[in-house]
């Protein structure tokens, strides 16, 4: 997920970042930002912050885990907002999506 420093939420979005840098994928053991789940993060919308999200497969057992865990990572980030977490499946996630660090954590285990 690239954050465009010229939008009007910059500084929130690279804020939002940060903090879903912490949050795991329980299975591989690498952050939901560099495995690619994160599509949007939309603070447009007053008090609101709006995710759309994916995993790997709509089957995936730790989604509860995954999807809690953001939730509660932008909840504590941002106390004053309103979260709401969407799943999507469009685009399907693939391992394209992956950032390069992503890539290289997967490939060392």
């Amino acid at each position: 997920m690239e954050v465009d420093f010229t939008a009007p939420f910059a500084s929130e979005q690279l804020k939002a970042i940060q903090s879903l840098m912490l949050v795991m994928d329980p299975e591989l053991g690498i952050n939901v930002i560099d495995m690619g789940l994160v599509y949007v993060l939309d603070f447009t919308e007053s008090n609101k912050l709006q995710v759309q999200m994916t995993l790997t497969t709509p089957y995936c057992p730790m989604a509860g885990s995954i999807t809690q865990a953001v939730q509660k990572s932008m909840e504590s980030t941002f106390p004053d907002r309103e979260i709401i977490l969407e799943l999507v499946w469009q685009p399907e996630w693939s391992p394209d999506l992956m950032t390069e660090s992503g890539r290289e954590q997967l490939n060392r285990q």
